[in-house]
């Protein structure tokens, strides 16, 4: 009672430092949104929520691993999403169905079908690709996809990537640009989306939020969603998501982690629809063609540093820029054992 909600949209543009400048200057605001990778670097800036709000233990019951993973830190919970995104596995319905192809649930698979699916002319250029994968230049999502092959590669140690695991996931990535054989992509066609929405790209990867811009370029595209292929034996996919966090310099903390506690609420949350962060309201989204995908990924959901569109400049833009550089020097030719070593 006699609170008053001013609700502020900001331009991305260097949005992580302009909010942490104005909480400095304690001009900023009590409620925004971060990103999942932000935690660490928001140390110093979060107001965590009163015990009399949330718990640790009330997390966990109610929310999905990734969550509590992104934001509990020394048993205090820092912020709340009200939905979780990352990638899932776009699919043109008709390419597979004219092919008689399921979707592919493996990486394997994924090899096999987009060759499959990838049709050339009499000169070898590439009409319909297969996937959408080995750029920088021209795929949605690149750093993500990345991000995801070096989750799911067994091996890989995030704290020393120059190693011969973290070698095989920038070869497996370029080589669909690369490798005669895998060939399916090719760094002068239009973006991934444009592809996808123009019916000749059968596999696109992209969060929950690419629906809606397909949709809107192509109103009449039959398209689904599946989860990401996996390796053998795992349940690893990506997740990059915002949530609500409360400013340590608000003046009215509690207010303000109330209004969180409402946002995050299962009346709210089922209200808003879309991939909910609520592990009990997940049953009724199992189903919808677009977010179920991205729910049923929610148990398994990781996440690091490689994730696209946060505008942070920080981690995952100066991550972004190493590998950037590292593809494109394959792609330039470079050998990958040579590349690795510089990551």
């Amino acid at each position: 009672t006699g609170i008053k909600i001013n609700s502020i949209k900001q331009p991305h543009q260097n949005y992580r430092t302009r909010v942490q400048v104005q909480i400095r200057d304690e001009v900023g605001p009590d409620v925004f949104e971060m990103h999942s990778s932000w935690i660490d670097l928001f140390e110093g800036f979060l107001a965590p929520a009163p015990v009399t709000i949330f718990t640790p233990d009330s997390i966990r019951v109610n929310f999905y691993p990734i969550v509590r993973e992104s934001f509990i830190r020394d048993g205090k919970v820092f912020a709340l999403p009200i939905r979780i995104d990352g990638l899932a596995l776009y699919y043109n319905e008709d390419i597979l169905r004219a092919a008689g192809v399921e979707v592919p649930k493996s990486w394997q698979e994924l090899l096999e079908t987009s060759s499959k699916l990838t049709v050339k002319d009499e000169t070898g250029v590439i009409k319909t690709a297969g996937v959408s994968l080995g750029t920088t230049t021209n795929v949605d999502y690149w750093p993500d996809i990345l991000g995801l092959l070096l989750l799911q590669q067994p091996g890989v140690d995030l704290n020393a990537l120059a190693s011969p695991t973290t070698e095989e996931v920038l070869k497996f990535y370029t080589s669909f640009v690369t490798d005669p054989t895998r060939k399916s992509w090719d760094s002068t066609f239009p973006s991934s989306l444009n592809m996808f929405v123009q019916g000749r790209l059968a596999f696109y990867f992209g969060p929950y939020e690419a629906a809606d811009k397909i949709r809107s370029l192509n109103p009449n595209l039959n398209f689904k969603v599946a989860p990401t292929p996996q390796l053998a034996g795992q349940n690893i996919s990506w997740g990059s998501f915002w949530a609500e966090a409360v400013s340590v310099r608000s003046k009215y903390p509690d207010a303000s982690w109330d209004f969180v506690k409402y946002l995050t609420s299962e009346e709210v949350v089922s209200y808003l629809g879309g991939p909910v962060a609520r592990v009990d309201l997940a049953q009724g989204v199992l189903n919808d063609p677009i977010a179920g995908a991205f729910v049923s990924q929610g148990s398994f959901f990781k996440g690091w540093f490689l994730s696209s569109n946060t505008f942070d400049n920080g981690i995952n833009d100066e991550m972004i820029k190493v590998w950037e550089v590292a593809v494109n020097e394959v792609l330039g030719g470079r050998e990958t054992s040579s590349v690795i070593q510089r990551i």
